[in-house]
C-alpha cells in the first residue's frame, strides 16, 4: 500500500469523497424560478432535504434530459441553531443518482457517515450537497456541450448560487469543497481546477476518464457494438454494458448538433479510429488539461486516492501525481488496498470528511 505525503512535489494520501447531485436554479433577470426547499425532516442528528431546481444551463440539451434536477442536501445537527456552515459538494458516479448517497439502503449513505464522523469528533459540521446527474446515457461526465447540456456551469455556478440563496452557508470559496467518486471524481477534478474562485479544496476518489484511452473501445467487438448504436435508448441499461461509458464520453466530448439522433461524432468509422474526434475527446482528459491549470491548482488544497486493484485508474492517477509533483503543486495522494468501490464508504468517513473538516473549517473560524 502506498501512503506518501508530498508537499510541493511528492504525493500521498487524502481521501474523502462525497458524491453530490444537485439541481440547478433557473437564473432570471427579474426573478428566479425554482421549487422552494422542502422543510427539513427533524431527526436526532443531521437532517436531509431533497429539492428540485430548474437548471437553465441544461435547457435544450440534445439528449432530451430534463433540466429539472433533484438535489439531496445534508444539514448538520447544529443547523437548527441558526449558524452558517461550509459546504461540501459531492458528485456521484456513472449510472448513479443523488439517492445513491442519500437514499434508503444506499451502500454509501452520506448522512449516516457524516453523523458518525461528527459524533466521533473526526469531522466538524458542514452542509453536504449532491445533485442528480443521471442522463439518458448514464451521466454527462459533468462536462459542457450541446448534447449533454452545460453541467459545468450547473455545478460551479447555478447550484452553488441556489444553495447559497436557500441555506445558511458561508459564501466564500474558502468555505466550499468539491469531491466525487469515479465519474464524480472526474467532475470534481475538471470543474475544480477550472474554478478556484468557487472551490478552495478538492478531493478526488478513483477518478475515471483521466487518460486519452479511458472509456474508448479497444476490441473489434466493442467497436462494432459502439458503431451499431443508431438511436438514443429510452434508458441507459439498453446500451451494451461494455460500451456504455464510451457512448457517454462521445456525447460529452464530441457533440454534434447536426448529427441526429445521437448528436455526437463517433471516434470510429467502419472500425477505424477517427483522429479528429479522438483529439476532441482527449482535450477533455485531465492529463491533457492539467498544464493549463497549474496556477489554479496551486491555490487549492488537493487530495486524491485510488484502490490498488483499480489498476488502470491507479496508473493514471499515479501519472497525474507525477505531473503535480514535477510542478511543485502541494497535494496528497494515496494508493490503498481495495478496488474501485469496496472501500468508498470507509474512505468518505475516515478520509474525505476529515480532509474537508480541516480545510473548510478555517473559513468558519472553527
Amino acid at each position: 500500500m502506498t501512503n506518501r505525503r508530498t508537499r510541493g512535489g511528492r504525493i500521498v494520501l487524502a481521501g474523502v469523497l462525497a458524491a453530490i447531485s444537485v439541481g440547478i436554479p433557473q437564473q432570471r433577470a427579474a426573478a428566479e424560478r425554482s421549487t422552494p426547499p422542502a422543510r427539513p425532516e427533524q431527526s436526532a442528528t443531521g437532517t436531509v432535504v431533497r429539492v428540485q431546481v430548474h437548471a437553465k444551463s441544461l435547457e435544450r440539451n440534445l439528449e432530451g434530459d430534463s433540466p429539472d434536477r433533484d438535489v439531496s442536501i445534508y444539514l448538520p445537527p447544529g443547523y437548527r441553531s441558526g449558524r452558517s456552515y461550509p459546504v461540501l459538494y459531492m458528485l456521484h458516479g456513472f449510472t448513479e443518482t443523488d439517492l445513491s448517497y442519500f437514499g434508503p439502503g444506499a451502500g454509501t449513505h452520506i448522512p449516516t457517515l457524516a453523523d458518525r464522523a461528527i459524533r466521533a469528533g473526526a469531522s466538524k459540521e458542514m452542509i453536504i450537497v449532491t445533485p442528480n446527474a443521471m442522463t439518458v446515457y448514464g451521466g454527462g461526465n459533468y462536462s459542457s456541450g450541446a448534447t449533454t447540456g452545460d453541467w459545468e456551469t450547473f455545478v460551479a455556478r447555478e447550484l452553488v448560487s441556489y444553495v447559497d440563496a436557500h441555506f445558511r452557508t458561508i459564501r466564500r470559496p474558502e468555505a466550499r469543497g468539491l469531491a466525487g467518486h469515479s465519474m464524480g471524481g472526474y467532475g470534481a477534478l475538471r470543474i475544480g481546477m477550472k474554478h478556484p474562485d468557487v472551490f478552495s479544496a478538492l478531493y478526488v476518489l478513483s477518478s475515471c476518464c483521466i487518460s486519452p484511452t479511458s472509456n474508448i473501445p479497444d476490441t473489434p467487438e466493442e467497436i462494432a457494438a459502439f458503431e451499431a448504436l443508431k438511436a438514443p435508448p429510452e434508458h441507459y441499461s439498453q446500451i451494451p454494458a461494455s460500451i456504455r461509458s464510451a457512448v457517454a464520453a462521445a456525447a460529452s466530448w464530441a457533440p454534434n448538433p447536426k448529427n441526429p439522433p445521437l448528436y455526437y461524432d463517433s471516434p470510429f468509422r467502419n472500425g477505424e479510429p477517427q483522429a479528429s474526434v479522438l483529439a476532441r475527446m482527449t482535450a477533455n482528459r485531465p492529463l491533457a488539461m492539467v498544464d493549463q491549470y497549474v496556477g489554479n491548482l496551486r491555490r487549492q488544497d488537493i487530495a486524491f486516492d485510488v484502490g490498488d486493484q483499480d489498476t488502470n485508474i491507479a496508473a493514471n492517477l499515479t501519472e497525474f501525481d507525477r505531473i503535480l509533483s514535477d510542478y511543485g503543486v502541494p497535494h496528497t495522494f494515496e494508493i490503498y488496498r481495495g478496488n474501485h468501490t469496496n472501500r468508498i464508504p470507509e474512505r468518505i468517513e475516515t478520509k474525505v470528511l476529515p480532509f474537508f473538516s480541516e480545510h473548510l473549517s478555517r473559513a468558519a473560524g472553527r
